[in-house]
């Protein structure tokens, strides 16, 4: 699938006219007699052919002064799995602007961030998605104002700055211009909505309930059993039927419950401060893998006749991810070696005796996992661990609060690997294991591990890493959601889905 869908003209009618959900968040369709745009699934009858154009994006839609559908609701599609699946400029852009960073720091922020001169992120970005930044944060501070109205009793001025906006008048402007509507009417078609089944607000200050969209299929079984069976104690916990876990927000924390449902992901949000919000769903969209296209990624594996009737049996795996890459980066650290438990009970002292203290009036989170500055405080002599995974533990931490190693959404993977290679007591199945689950390569890859050569030995796929590794390349660019598959074989419980 090319980057540029939009720019195909018969492939894009022919998914509007079968309402293909797949294609949703791949392009917009723009409709020139009523000056709406809609999702590729969008349940109208579909215009015709010549009234139709295609936008890359949301906020090109907008910019070309079209408003948002009211029966699609086109602003809440699932991203585009492009920005999950490239490490380029305008992949990491998108990460950034979905992580809030336009919002805080500005465009030259931005830039900054990237490396680059805020004129060639404007371009290339426009070039691409028919938006700037600027346009960019604006379609997503409209979704999150949309967010906010329909599922809390908040009164407009706080959701105003809340979302994002600088004033009053700009956040009134800017919902009524996309989604044709004063924020005021917006919220009268709330019960209409509650009655047709939709999540509302929850009466706990700071606290929504909402839903977190999918492209189908998806198998919550190792994607929540690998969050469950590696949970650290005090920071995740799965409790009624749901993951739990604490987060370390730009301007607060937060708690979050996610929950695996048919068609959507059920999502209770506790935050200290609601500017969090579009952060927070973003980061929990990016563990949960939930932008992936999982048809695209199982047609590909389907074509290895070994690895196929693994696919047939539960299609849908995703790469179950993180909301904080530096957490994750000490956390693969300390289970170098280790069993499962181990690494938890190493994870939970370290929360314990570092960790921010938080309040959990529905579970039994404690906790902020520890920042890399509170951990590069740290004694070495107190780890319970082998010395020369002390050094391995003190370089990461050090390195993460000096800013020297950068792992976040704005990384650049081939230099975070090659950075993460020149710590002591890092090699590759560390690195991959980071780059999978932390950086979100799609492609990253564990020839070494054991469990993955024990069944593609079980499978009749070569064992050996070397031999492993060739037979792979006929799965790139997956081989992630490949290792996905091949840990699935095994009754470990990461592997399902808790009871």
């Amino acid at each position: 699938m090319q980057t540029a869908m939009h720019l195909d003209r018969e492939r894009c009618v022919r998914a509007v006219r079968s309402k293909d959900a797949r294609f949703d968040g791949w392009f917009f369709t723009a409709v020139l007699t009523t000056g709406i745009y809609c999702r590729p699934s969008c349940p109208a009858a579909p215009p015709k052919a010549e009234n139709m154009t295609f936008h890359p994006s949301a906020a090109a839609c907008q910019q070309a002064g079209f408003r948002a559908c009211k029966r699609c609701r086109p602003d809440t599609s699932p991203g585009s799995p492009e920005w999950n699946r490239r490490a380029d400029l305008v992949a990491r852009a998108m990460r950034l602007i979905a992580d809030g960073v336009v919002d805080r720091e500005g465009v030259p922020g931005l830039a900054g961030r990237l490396g680059y001169s805020a004129r060639q992120v404007e371009r290339q970005l426009l070039a691409e998605l028919g938006a700037g930044p600027l346009a960019l944060a604006r379609a997503q501070r409209a979704q999150t104002a949309r967010l906010l109205i329909e599922t809390t009793p908040l009164p407009m001025a706080e959701i105003a700055f809340a979302a994002g906006f600088s004033s009053i008048r700009t956040f009134n402007d800017t919902v009524r211009e996309v989604f044709a509507l004063s924020p005021s009417e917006l919220r009268a078609r709330v019960p209409a909505r509650r009655a047709a089944g939709a999540p509302e607000g929850q009466g706990t200050p700071g606290t929504l309930s909402l839903r977190l969209p999918f492209r189908a299929p998806l198998n919550p079984d190792n994607l929540f059993g690998h969050l469950a069976a590696t949970a650290v104690p005090g920071v995740e916990e799965w409790r009624d039927g749901a993951y739990r876990r604490t987060l370390r927000l730009p301007y607060g924390h937060g708690i979050v419950a996610l929950a695996p449902r048919p068609d959507h992901i059920a999502c209770r949000l506790t935050l200290s401060d609601l500017r969090d919000l579009t952060v927070a769903i973003s980061r929990c969209r990016r563990m949960l893998d939930l932008d992936a296209d999982p048809v695209a990624v199982d047609d590909r594996l389907r074509t290895d006749p070994l690895l196929a009737p693994l696919v047939d049996r539960a299609p849908g795996r995703r790469v179950p991810r993180t909301v904080d890459e530096a957490e994750f980066a000490v956390r693969a650290v300390l289970g170098q070696q280790v069993s499962t438990a181990a690494a938890r009970t190493h994870a939970a002292r370290l929360v314990t005796a570092h960790g921010k203290p938080l309040d959990d009036p529905e579970g039994g989170l404690t906790h902020l996992f520890p920042s890399p500055e509170a951990l590069a405080e740290v004694d070495p002599g107190t780890l319970a661990m082998p010395r020369t995974r002390r050094t391995t533990f003190t370089t990461l931490v050090r390195q993460l609060a000096d800013g020297e190693l950068h792992l976040g959404v704005e990384s650049d993977w081939t230099q975070a690997r090659a950075r993460l290679l020149a710590l002591p007591g890092f090699g590759p199945w560390t690195v991959d294991v980071i780059a999978m689950r932390a950086l979100g390569d799609p492609d990253a890859f564990l020839p070494t591990d054991l469990g993955i050569r024990r069944a593609a030995g079980e499978l009749g796929l070569p064992s050996t890493p070397a031999a492993l590794t060739a037979r792979a390349e006929a799965w790139r660019p997956w081989r992630a959601y490949a290792v996905q598959y091949l840990w699935a074989t095994d009754s470990h419980p990461i592997n399902f889905l808790p009871v």
